[in-house]
């Protein structure tokens, strides 16, 4: 089958959804989804106001920064010992590797509110907590990155060095640094843009900054005050993703000299170490707080029988739906509009400017604004979730498009084709296989984020664990949490597995 019809496929759940959507709506809040979007072009000015939002922007890039460089320290060092080229360099055998990245596993399964709930509780309010909910699992993601791409590397440079009498740790620095830079620069750039949307939902549950600001404004339908926070959010994260991108064009460009590349990651690493002071500052930060007493619960109300008792086949399936559905919705939403704007190309820039509200706007906060119109059920949770990655996805096709080598296209323009045709055979085909790959692994997080859904009445697995959470009934915790964090490993093997094969497939054809 043509590439560019899998890139199509999935948007044959569209229609179910159309069928079943004017069944899930009501009447009676079309005026403030009229008014939410009337106020985007006149937010609120008021000096009070903008002096709160900034400071709230602030402290969730606060939170950000301090979470992304903890997870890339976590992670580049978890990276290294999980990989069993290093550690059978090091220590001469490999399961200590194959043990501790088994163990890794745990961290990354559970979504990084979860990880916030789960340590609120025994360290109480502070923005620690955010800082250690992201890191922890993120820097088992980074973790896991850096031990695939050790593992992906030729041995052959690292023992002619240990063959030569080389050290093993100047040995494994000097042939595996060079090669294993680019590919970490890449990916530590597309987490810090993570870690902020992450501290921005943080936020929309009660731990500080911007995301509580928002979720305030929305609840109480103050709509101009919640566009003057998501227009200085959507300038923080354009600015980001702009010199996110820059700087990895500028540090992997294959002719950039080695030491033109260390002096100016030398000095982003200093501009960062100044940046982290204030930051530390703003946050409060104490790292003592993490040495006094931790209140967690008796370990004999972990575990009791009630606990147990759940209806786990309804639950898993879903959280499962639920999954399937947001993420063909995600996946289908991006292909199927460039589509059908081929032939208006200056109705892209509004389509661009809508997946930045998309990746603005947390999943939690779309639930909310879906209720105004919607019943609650899976749908409005669905959408909700299929609306903040088809934002992410969405752009990650743009830059695909604009990266491809445009005469195939013009040719077929040239010889007669209309502009969707031309689209279909010429560029869909050329990045089919890499977007729907990575559509795989967005599949793997949004099952992650049915947790932050449950305001909307979507049921599952994460519903019982917030309300588990909410209510202290650790009893509860406890098999909800194993039962979710394995679903999402059986999640996360799917999605590698579809993943392998996609780019196999790429490199085959």
């Amino acid at each position: 089958m043509n590439p560019a019809a899998w890139l199509l496929l999935p948007g044959l759940v569209l229609l179910p959804v159309l069928l079943l959507l004017p069944l899930a709506l009501h009447g009676g809040g079309w005026s403030l989804i009229g008014g939410f979007l009337a106020a985007a072009v006149q937010p609120s000015l008021d000096p009070a106001l903008l002096a709160a939002s900034g400071r709230g922007l602030a402290v969730t890039l606060a939170v950000a920064l301090w979470s992304w460089l903890l997870s890339l320290v976590l992670g580049l060092a978890a990276g290294l010992l999980s990989a069993p080229l290093v550690v059978a360099e090091l220590c001469g055998q490999r399961w200590p590797a194959l043990v501790l990245r088994r163990l890794l596993a745990l961290p990354r399964s559970l979504h990084e509110l979860l990880w916030g709930l789960l340590l609120l509780q025994g360290l109480g309010l502070q923005a620690g907590v955010a800082i250690l909910a992201i890191a922890l699992p993120y820097g088992a993601l980074v973790a896991r990155v850096v031990s695939d791409q050790v593992e992906a590397l030729d041995p052959g440079p690292l023992r002619a060095l240990r063959t030569a009498g080389s050290p093993a740790w100047a040995a494994l620095l000097q042939a595996l640094g060079p090669p294993l830079l680019p590919g970490v620069l890449s990916y530590g750039g597309y987490r810090l843009e993570c870690a902020l949307r992450s501290a921005t939902l943080l936020g929309v549950f009660g731990l500080g900054g911007i995301g509580a600001d928002l979720r305030l404004s929305l609840q109480s339908l103050q709509f101009r005050e919640a566009w003057t926070s998501l227009w200085l959010l959507g300038l923080a994260m354009l600015l980001l993703e702009t010199l996110v991108a820059l700087l990895r064009r500028r540090w992997l460009l294959p002719g950039a000299s080695v030491g033109r590349r260390g002096r100016e990651l030398l000095l982003a690493g200093a501009v960062l170490a100044v940046l982290l002071l204030p930051a530390g500052h703003l946050l409060g930060l104490d790292g003592r707080c993490l040495l006094g007493p931790w209140s967690w619960p008796a370990p004999t109300d972990l575990w009791t029988n009630a606990g147990w008792r759940q209806p786990w086949p309804a639950l898993v399936g879903s959280t499962v739906g639920l999954t399937l559905l947001a993420t063909a919705l995600a996946v289908a939403a991006g292909p199927w509009l460039v589509l059908l704007l081929r032939p208006w190309p200056r109705l892209l820039l509004p389509l661009q400017a809508l997946g930045l509200l998309a990746r603005l706007l947390p999943p939690p906060l779309t639930a909310l604004l879906l209720l105004f119109i919607c019943r609650p059920g899976v749908l409005p949770a669905a959408l909700a979730l299929a609306f903040h990655n088809a934002g992410v996805l969405g752009r990650l096709l743009l830059e695909q498009l604009a990266a491809q080598d445009p005469r195939p296209e013009q040719a077929l323009r040239s010889a007669g084709a209309g502009p969707r045709r031309a689209l279909l055979q010429a560029a869909f085909p050329a990045v089919a296989r890499t977007y729907l790959a990575y559509g795989a692994y967005r599949g793997d997080v949004i099952l992650r984020e049915t947790v932050v859904v449950g305001l909307v009445g979507a049921g599952g697995l994460g519903v019982v664990l917030l309300e588990a959470l909410s209510s202290f009934a650790w009893g509860d915790v406890v098999p909800v949490l194993l039962v979710y964090a394995g679903l999402t490993l059986a999640g996360e093997s799917l999605a590698d597995g579809c993943r392998r094969r996609l780019l196999l497939a790429r490199e085959v054809g």
